[in-house]
């Protein structure tokens, strides 16, 4: 029989060591502070945000209701006191340019804030700009065209009123906006109906002619805008005109009727006449008209009509440069109104 196993013959391996556990390796300290998040706005709940939308919808609404209603009330109230019956408004001359004497210094301050709401104001910068040469501003007034002038572009100046007062404050104006222009403008208190001498540096007239709301306040318009026609240079002269008149609308040229008194006697022009038929009836060329503010604001651009001894230089010309070297036979001129026969 076999020998039973002996005890030593047990397995003699030693036992393996559990291992040490792994230790991570500390961090290095922060260098800064950790940034604290930024503070996050709750949105608000749909119906307070709906509220709020709403009510920014309505305030320029309200706004401009406001407005609406404040000028209609304004409005109403110079209809009223323009219309009411004063026998004194059946007296008012035709014209009434003394009072520019009386309001001189205070005219600015009672026209700025209508001008530039119905547009004047730009259409004045508009007309001033064009202005080159030696320029001619009749009605020069108190200046309000003054700052819109680029004195770069012009040889010489000649400011005309026959308001010594409104004169006196445009000179003024124009040495604070045009220090650097001083020895070649010229300010001569005169009516516009007179002669106008051209400037000594250019004897054959104006580059340019600029009237601003002047036909309103004389009694011999047509006169006034022939005589325009003089003085402006025959070549390549342009006579500029910003009027205020009737309109295209017989509601409104009522209204314009029933006030023209009121404002004559307060503002010293008449301001419902058809400066359409002023223009036809002085005999220049229209070369470009507009009109604004339901046709109450004219534009006009003018230019003087060939004169009899224009017409004959230039018929002249002709006949030397087309002719065939032989006599030429001279044609007898019709003049520029004879469109019949």
């Amino acid at each position: 029989m076999g020998k039973p196993p002996s005890k030593s013959s047990k397995s003699t391996s030693a036992p393996q060591k559990k291992s040490a556990p792994h230790k991570k390796a500390s961090s290095p300290p922060l260098q800064y502070r950790p940034r604290a998040p930024p503070p996050t706005t709750p949105l608000p709940p749909p119906a307070a945000a709906a509220a709020a939308y709403s009510r920014a919808r309505r305030l320029p609404l309200l706004l401009a209701g406001v407005t609406v209603i404040g000028i209609g009330c304004y409005s109403t109230l110079i209809y009223i006191s323009l219309t009411r019956d004063d026998p004194r408004l059946k007296r008012i001359p035709r014209d009434a340019s003394d009072r520019f004497d009386d309001n001189a210094w205070v005219y600015d301050s009672g026209v700025d804030t209508v001008e530039w709401l119905t547009g004047i104001t730009k259409r004045r910068k508009e007309m001033a700009s064009m202005a080159r040469g030696h320029l001619l501003e009749v009605a020069a007034g108190t200046g309000r065209n003054h700052a819109f002038y680029d004195t770069k572009k012009l040889a010489t100046v000649t400011m005309l009123d026959q308001s010594a007062q409104m004169l006196a404050v445009g000179k003024k104006k124009w040495k604070d906006e045009h220090p650097e222009y001083a020895r070649r403008i010229f300010w001569r208190t005169q009516s516009a109906l007179e002669p106008i001498a051209p400037p000594p540096q250019s004897p054959d007239g104006f580059d340019y002619v600029i009237q601003t709301m002047a036909l309103c306040s004389t009694a011999e318009p047509v006169k006034l805008l022939q005589n325009l026609g003089e003085v402006a240079k025959p070549e390549g002269g342009r006579i500029l005109l910003l009027e205020h008149g009737r309109s295209h609308y017989a509601w409104l040229n009522g209204v314009l009727d029933k006030t023209a008194a009121a404002h004559a006697d307060e503002h010293g022009c008449w301001w419902n006449k058809d400066i359409g038929k002023i223009v036809e009836e002085s005999g220049l060329e229209v070369v470009k008209l507009k009109r604004y503010n339901f046709g109450t604001t004219w534009w006009v651009e003018l230019k003087p009509k060939p004169k009899p001894r224009l017409l004959e230089k230039i018929a002249g010309e002709a006949s030397d440069v087309g002719g065939s070297g032989g006599p030429q036979e001279k044609v007898a001129q019709k003049p520029w109104w004879a469109f019949w026969g």
